[in-house]
């Protein structure tokens, strides 16, 4: 990684935002000779991919997934860069060893997750309505499955946009990487140039060139890439002048959810099977996700979602692990509780950088990814999760958005906006 410690106060393309959009629109950019500089207000490349070395343990704090991995393009980038890609099916809809939950319920709940995608599948959505609506009354798993859907999106499925759920494609084909996929999209920026620790407040287009206003002192560029989360526009932690109303009431309609995770580790872990899983609960949409021994390693990855998440973030940092640790005991028994210890936590509601974890669309607001993905004058150019209608919430939509901010921005360029000598490169003096 070039970290720039002398920042560059004018350059061709500025890229705002070093997580998986930002990267992958420096790549194209790179390929095709046109000058850039990534900016990022936090210490490290990736964003929301964020992997934690614990014990010698990869931990991935964030994104976890290579999701429709068969096309996921960061599946490519991990065998090229020689990391290990483990194709072991995840076990999301299991509960080992029938915790909880018999073979017939686990039959039944299967079934009845089924014919609710068919019904969002088969509903007349000209009028949207909240996924929630599209649930059986009649069903005893509506708990369970509007978990999973939280776990999905952050957010229950009263605040979900049928639409947008309906939007999202995916190929069942789910795989990891050994290393951790924030160290992967960590290492797919390492020889770029960056400047970290560098906060971009406000981006002026009024101007013949941009002016971006970061703490570190102001930049002038061509064009600009925006790849910030939503709420960094809606919360004006990142302003534009002159405003753009629509791009801050799109980002409002795309709220981030909240998913956190928790990583505890445990003395005996032949209690558990490898890549093993338990539902807490499934008769409250309050209850925890459990993937038992990932990759064999002794710890479990517990994830919680949407309002539970919230509730046990402002509990305090000791409230997730009490929380999980409750609800193993009601699967496990007394015993199992002094055989487990906390290794470390996500806490994406405190990120100062994104305050949640990855969008959904409010209802009747699926089209706002799009209205958040249009560019601004063939200068201002955005990507991320957030503008990606087929692949929200995951690495590899922010990743494809990347790439079409900088096809886009490529195909923009005039001869007015050709390189000057005054703009440094990409594979210039830095």
């Amino acid at each position: 990684m070039k970290n720039v410690e002398q920042l560059h106060r004018e350059v061709a393309v500025a890229i705002v935002g070093a997580g998986a959009a930002g990267l992958a629109a420096a790549h194209v950019l790179a390929r095709a000779n046109i000058p850039y500089l990534l900016i990022d207000g936090r210490a490290r490349l990736g964003g929301r991919a964020f992997t934690e070395i614990v014990n010698k343990l990869p931990l991935d704090l964030g994104c976890g997934w290579l999701h429709s991995a068969n096309k996921n393009p960061w599946a490519a980038i991990a065998y090229k860069l020689s990391f290990h890609i483990d194709k072991t099916k995840p076990p999301w809809e299991e509960q080992s060893c029938d915790q909880g939950m018999s073979p017939a319920e686990q039959e039944e709940f299967q079934q009845a997750f089924a014919d609710f995608e068919t019904r969002v599948d088969k509903a007349d959505l000209r009028e949207d309505r909240a996924a929630a609506a599209l649930l059986d009354p009649a069903s005893r798993w509506n708990p369970l499955i509007d978990a999973i859907c939280t776990y999905l999106n952050g957010a229950g499925l009263k605040e979900v946009s049928a639409a947008d759920y309906r939007n999202y494609q995916d190929t069942d084909i789910n795989w990891r990487i050994k290393e951790g996929y924030g160290a992967l999209i960590g290492a797919y920026g390492a020889s770029l140039p960056v400047a970290l620790r560098t906060r971009v407040l406000c981006i002026n287009h009024d101007g013949r060139t941009l002016k971006l206003v970061t703490d570190r002192g102001d930049i002038h560029a061509q064009q600009v890439i925006v790849t910030v989360p939503a709420t960094a526009l809606a919360g004006e932690m990142l302003r534009f002048a002159p405003e753009l109303p629509d791009k801050i009431e799109a980002a409002h309609r795309l709220p981030l959810g909240l998913v956190n995770k928790l990583f505890l580790s445990c003395d005996r872990p032949a209690m558990f099977p490898s890549d093993g899983h338990f539902f807490g609960d499934w008769h409250t949409a309050a209850t925890g996700s459990y993937h038992l021994k990932p990759f064999g390693h002794p710890v479990i990855e517990v994830f919680v979602a949407g309002a539970l998440a919230r509730d046990l973030a402002a509990d305090g940092a000791k409230a997730h692990g009490a929380f999980a640790a409750g609800e193993l005991v009601k699967l496990l028994g007394s015993d199992v509780r002094k055989h487990l210890r906390p290794l470390t936590q996500s806490a994406w509601h405190d990120d100062p950088f994104v305050r949640g974890s990855y969008s959904h669309a409010e209802v009747g607001c699926a089209g706002a990814r799009e209205t958040l993905a249009h560019a601004v004058d063939d200068r201002l150019f955005f990507a991320g999760e957030a503008c990606s209608v087929r692949a929200f919430a995951t690495a590899h939509g922010a990743f494809q958005t990347g790439v079409e901010a900088a096809r886009a921005l490529i195909a923009a360029r005039a001869p007015s906006r050709a390189f000057h000598p005054k703009f440094f490169g990409a594979r210039g003096d830095i």
